[in-house]
C-alpha cells in the first residue's frame, strides 16, 4: 500500500440477525481491499475491526452498515475509534473466534 493514501481504522459493531455471515464479511473484504477481523459476540452481535486505504475502508462501512450478508438482517451498525493511522496492523481479513 502506498504511503501516499492515507490510512484509515475504524472498529465496528453490528446489530441485527447477523451472526453466521462472518464468511460474507471476509470476503466482501478481501475483494474491497481491507485488512481486519470479524467475530461473533455473546450478545448476538458481529464486531470488528477494519484496515486500510481511506476509500476502501468506507466502502466497507457502507457494505457493513447498509448491505451485509444474504439473510442477514441488519438493525443498527455503530462505528467507534475512527482514526487515521500510518501503517495496517494486520496482513489480511480474519474470522476470530
Amino acid at each position: 500500500m502506498s504511503a501516499a493514501r492515507p490510512l484509515k481504522s475504524v472498529d465496528y459493531e453490528v446489530f441485527g440477525r447477523v451472526q453466521g455471515r462472518r464468511p460474507y464479511t471476509e470476503d466482501e473484504a478481501k475483494k474491497i481491499g481491507v485488512v481486519g477481523w470479524v467475530k461473533n459476540t455473546s450478545k448476538g452481535t458481529v464486531t470488528g475491526q477494519v484496515q486500510g486505504p481511506e476509500d476502501k475502508v468506507n466502502s466497507m462501512m457502507s457494505w457493513l452498515s447498509k448491505v451485509g450478508s444474504p439473510s442477514s438482517r441488519i438493525d443498527r451498525t455503530n462505528f467507534s475509534n475512527e482514526k487515521t493511522i500510518s501503517k495496517v496492523e494486520y496482513s489480511n481479513f480474519s474470522i476470530r473466534y
